[in-house]
């Protein structure tokens, strides 16, 4: 098995943008071109089938080509962004690579090869059936980043099934399984990628106008940065369709005013991990947080209001950790959940819970109520260890002006007082000016849980 058959299908668009990158589009021809090229530059250069590739680059027409031909190669493919930063030595290491290719922001390459060998059982299993492979490495928020190996080729399964086509803006990056699975099913239906080289919300919308983006998929962290930014009244958005998002809880009160600004945009809930890949979504509505994630190839169950999945696509493991799957291959997604029927409202993540004095406390829902408030720019709640309650909530905000630390302490008691229950009400308040999201728009939680910086 290959991508031969998604190949023969973009050769059906030959005469179609398939990707637009710095404002210029290159057709499906000249992606299917520059496929080949890649194909002879890995035999000059005697990469084989089963050697472990680092693509080290920003989202481009180059590097999606590059991507392609390694999974034809049937290569195992290390994605790597510039965010990694001091981390890239030790990915490298742990995913065993045995070549670089390095971009810079003009498509310039340098290939540079490691004397590493391969060893792991799981990879050694995949060359020896000669299936491509992906190593995601998780954005560490709840911990050490952790090392998921994917058989390419169940990862692609779900892509044969043709669906809508969509011109997409590739907001998250190919490091990502969110950025795998924009470009896979944009190219799989006959759509464009649009990216962009920066995910600043004027620049956003400055490409969704100029492109006629119909589909953004993107993050709430970000979505509440577009709505603080106002930049939505400086372009012509009437072209988006759908926005769809995930990684994170939603803020009941951001997707309120996302409503009010976008009456014309459906909005959908997506749902996916790096071990198990994305799963098919159906939000209630526009307006609802509650959603029916699975499809096929899915199997969902909540035990004890905590999500488990099982996956036909899950990876086949952690190359630097032991395996999270049960005997039977269930994964405990770690996230908790309420029920309707067949549909679940996502709460948050079991690691997130605040235990004040026995009471659960979820950070989404205060964070929710916070940003209600004039002049909160950003906000992440988290627990901090106390002596007669076991814990209080505690709450890092960022603020649009400068105000006094015991105004705004009152102004949070009021405002949530009527609003959340006594228990959930901030009993620290800590104004912060450092972003308390990554570099892919997703709240840096963890970080909160020591102390705000």
């Amino acid at each position: 098995m290959s991508v031969h058959w998604l190949l023969e299908r973009m050769q059906e668009q030959s005469n179609k943008a398939a990707l637009v990158w710095h404002d210029q589009s290159f057709t499906y021809g000249w992606l299917l071109d520059t496929v080949s090229r890649w194909q002879d530059q890995l035999a000059k250069y005697q990469i084989d089938a089963g050697h472990v590739v680092a693509i080290d680059a920003d989202y481009s027409p180059s590097v999606c080509a590059l991507l392609l031909a390694l999974i034809e190669n049937k290569d195992i493919i290390v994605p790597l962004t510039p965010a990694v930063g001091p981390q890239k030595s030790a990915f490298l290491d742990i995913a065993e690579v045995e070549a670089v290719f390095a971009f810079d922001e003009d498509e310039r390459w340098q290939l540079n090869k490691r004397p590493a060998g391969v060893s792991h059982p799981l990879m050694r299993g995949l060359i020896q059936r000669r299936a491509p492979g992906l190593v995601l490495f998780s954005s560490g928020s709840t911990g050490k980043s952790k090392a998921a190996l994917h058989d390419f080729n169940e990862l692609l399964e779900k892509f044969k099934t043709r669906r809508h086509c969509y011109t997409t803006l590739s907001f998250l990056l190919l490091d990502h399984i969110g950025g795998i699975n924009t470009l896979f099913y944009t190219l799989a239906n006959g759509g464009t990628v649009v990216s962009v080289t920066s995910r600043h919300p004027a620049d956003v919308c400055r490409a969704i106008e100029k492109h006629r983006v119909q589909l953004l998929p993107t993050t709430p962290t970000f979505l509440n940065l577009l709505l603080l930014s106002e930049q939505y009244k400086e372009c012509d958005l009437s072209s988006l369709e759908l926005i769809t998002y995930g990684t994170e809880v939603m803020p009941e009160s951001t997707l309120r005013r996302l409503l009010e600004v976008f009456p014309n945009t459906r909005f959908l809930q997506t749902y996916g991990l790096s071990e198990l890949g994305i799963l098919r979504s159906k939000s209630k509505s526009s307006e609802s947080l509650w959603v029916k994630v699975g499809g096929e190839g899915y199997e969902t169950k909540v035990v004890d209001d905590t999500l488990w999945i099982r996956a036909r696509s899950a990876m086949l493991g952690y190359l630097n950790a032991p395996s999270p799957f049960d005997g039977d291959g269930w994964f405990n997604t770690g996230d908790l959940v309420e029920m309707d029927g067949e549909y679940i409202r996502i709460l948050g993540r079991q690691s997130d819970i605040i235990n004040v004095g026995g009471q659960k406390v979820f950070p989404a829902e205060v964070e929710s109520v916070l940003l209600q408030m004039d002049n909160i720019k950003d906000v992440i709640v988290y627990g901090e260890k106390n002596p007669i309650v076991g814990n209080i909530v505690v709450a890092c905000l960022n603020l649009a002006k400068p105000e006094s630390p015991v105004e705004l302490k009152k102004r949070v008691y009021e405002h949530c007082k009527g609003r959340l229950a006594s228990f959930k009400i901030p009993a620290k308040v800590e104004i912060v000016s450092s972003q308390q999201y990554s570099a892919r728009y997703k709240r840096m939680r963890k970080q909160g849980s020591t102390k705000c910086s």
